[in-house]
């Protein structure tokens, strides 16, 4: 196994590197890691990938191949070893009528860093294993409070902030699928209208595997003093990634994507943001380093950037949104 030689320069600190002697972590660049591949077919078209990428993602086969090829027959392994303990268990307790419990992969990192665009190329590619596995994806986002409760509330500038979301539905919803419950409903969330949609949810039938994906999927919590059992999202996850790079590089990713969107999505008239398209590119602009330096960055640093040691892999983009090292958690 070789570890990359050098480690990921950044004004925020690196994934740990061979250098670091007591890392939990291998380090890999995406050339070694590419190698991890071995004869995982890339079921996968041009025409699909471009479907699945998010605004402006550069992802295309060549990425699908380099990096998620060698993920998708990792988590493989991951999901057989997961499969066969829980039958070893069943046995160990003597239950018969246990019920399938789904492989939960959590998938965080900040907003514009491409965590939707990963989810849904991983989605489609252990669907088709040879296996054929239901795999369901779901957003945390259907879990933030109404923009109603948020305002009154006066955590409308908290949108994505830890405090914004129902943690107590959250936390029903993966106990619920981690008990192999049947037709466990998941709300829905429009980023047209910028809110949770009250009526309209999905419905998650014990899927094999299901993807959990949101920014503060791997938050902990303040724990008790007396040793009270707090749960926390993470502890219902079987293999957690986190999607990184470079802050100044998110930076422009975020405020290139919201200048992009006023040509696209922003036109439409029912958007929340929809006067945001109509004012002068300066001016939009503005409006974005401050969405950016008031919201999205405290966001980063206070809460998603240091729940990053807590993922099981951590997949660095670099200036071209591309993954250039992959950190892997030992075992």
């Amino acid at each position: 196994m070789t570890i990359a030689s050098q480690p990921v320069e950044s004004d925020i600190p690196p994934v740990p590197s061979k250098a670091t002697n007591y890392s939990p972590f291998f380090l890999f660049s995406s050339e070694e890691w590419a190698k991890f591949r071995a004869d995982t077919p890339l079921t996968l078209t041009a025409d699909e990938v471009q479907r699945l990428r998010s605004l402006h993602d550069p992802i295309d086969l060549d990425e699908v191949r380099r990096i998620y090829l060698s993920l998708s027959r990792l988590l493989s392994a991951h999901v057989e070893a997961s499969q066969l303990l829980f039958q070893q268990r069943n046995r160990f307790l003597s239950l018969s009528d246990q019920a399938k419990t789904p492989f939960v992969i959590g998938i965080a990192g900040s907003v514009a860093v491409g965590k939707s665009t990963t989810a849904r190329i991983l989605q489609e590619l252990l669907t088709r294993w040879p296996s054929s596995p239901k795999v369901d994806l779901v957003t945390t986002d259907g879990f933030l409070y109404p923009n109603a409760v948020l305002k009154r509330e006066n955590l409308m500038e908290r949108k994505g902030f830890p405090e914004s979301y129902d943690i107590g539905a959250l936390l029903r919803f993966l106990s619920s699928i981690k008990a192999g419950k049947p037709n466990v409903k998941a709300p829905k969330y429009s980023h047209l209208t910028y809110d949770v949609l009250s009526d309209e949810f999905s419905v998650i039938d014990r899927p094999d595997i299901l993807i959990f994906e949101g920014i503060n999927v791997l938050q902990s919590r303040t724990l008790p003093e007396d040793g009270t059992i707090v749960p926390m999202v993470s502890d219902f996850f079987d293999f957690s990634i986190y999607i990184d790079a470079d802050e100044k590089l998110i930076h422009h990713w975020y405020v290139e994507r919201f200048m992009r969107l006023r040509q696209t999505a922003f036109r439409d008239p029912s958007s929340y943001f929809n006067r945001y398209a109509t004012i002068d590119e300066d001016a939009a602009l503005t409006i974005a380093e401050g969405l950016w330096q008031n919201i999205n960055l405290k966001n980063l640093r206070q809460n998603i950037l240091p729940t990053r040691p807590r993922a099981d892999l951590i997949l660095r983009k670099g200036s071209n949104h591309l993954v250039e090292t992959v950190a892997l958690r030992k075992l």
